[in-house]
């Protein structure tokens, strides 16, 4: 469940910093402040991807790759709901579509092999 909370705060941060400048016009900030900016707010990112990766993932059993489909899982929800709530962006069937296919693929790197 750690690995869990952990990627869900990391991702938080991560779509801020990524994504966070295009709720306003920010062609007059200079590109090279905004990069600066973007990195000092994925900092915080970090202090939660990495114990997430590196230590409580390994320690609750997770397997490399499927800390990676959870962590993507993760970003694309905290990205739906950041663009629909903050950005003010419409939600298509579509993307819905999108979804379920990447659920598919949750279900088969987690189905049991043998």
């Amino acid at each position: 469940m750690r690995t869990i909370i952990s990627l869900l705060i990391s991702n938080c941060f991560m779509t801020y910093a990524w994504y966070g400048h295009l709720k306003k016009d920010t062609s007059n900030i200079p590109l090279f402040k905004l990069i600066v900016l973007s990195w000092g707010i994925a900092f915080f990112e970090y202090l939660f991807m990495v114990p997430a990766n590196n230590r409580f993932g390994k320690q609750e059993g997770f397997s490399a790759f499927q800390l990676k489909t959870i962590q993507e899982v993760i970003s694309l929800v905290v990205f739906c709901g950041f663009a629909i709530f903050f950005l003010k962006e419409p939600f298509k069937w579509n993307y819905a579509v999108a979804f379920v296919c990447i659920l598919a693929a949750v279900y088969f790197m987690f189905y049991p092999s043998k």
